[in-house]
């Protein structure tokens, strides 16, 4: 689900205010999180998501810019991204594989996420992959811990 998709289902009212939205080379790590060339160029984006008047969250996400470029331009402030990609690109999102810890909230984040330096936060990095199998976002964020809580559902 997206992070719009989420909130409202929380009955709250998501927002997002894009922090970046440019073109960049050589991440090196991204790149091969995607399963990249080290030189690929990459679209990032970078969003505090919001709840009410409160942020929530710190999250950038990258992809191939070979195939997303236009994603600079898009008002990602006030649309899905996940809404957009298939929208607007055909492109539709299957399963993430995600790593889950929790970190402190250096000087940028915490200020952001308008906590005190060091306080814990959940890091939360994920590949999405597309209904094609193939790796179309890897994605960084940051969460609040007290307003952040993870349902996960086991079988034997």
């Amino acid at each position: 689900m997206s992070y719009t998709e989420q909130m409202s289902s929380r009955g709250l009212n998501p927002r997002s205010r894009v922090l970046t939205a440019k073109i960049l080379e050589h991440e090196v790590e991204v790149a091969a999180r995607l399963g990249l060339p080290a030189t690929s160029a990459l679209v990032k984006i970078e969003r505090l998501r919001e709840t009410g008047d409160e942020p929530f969250a710190l999250e950038t996400c990258y992809l191939p810019a070979k195939e997303f470029s236009g994603l600079v331009n898009v008002p990602l402030g006030r649309t899905s991204l996940f809404g957009t990609l298939q929208q607007e690109f055909g492109v539709e999102l299957a399963y993430a594989d995600e790593e889950v810890d929790a970190t402190t909230a250096e000087s940028n984040i915490a200020e952001l996420l308008q906590v005190p330096r060091g306080t814990a936060v959940l890091r939360i990095r994920q590949v999405i992959y597309s209904t094609k199998g193939k790796a179309t976002i890897y994605g960084v964020g940051f969460y609040r811990s007290e307003r952040h809580t993870l349902f996960i559902r086991r079988f034997r």
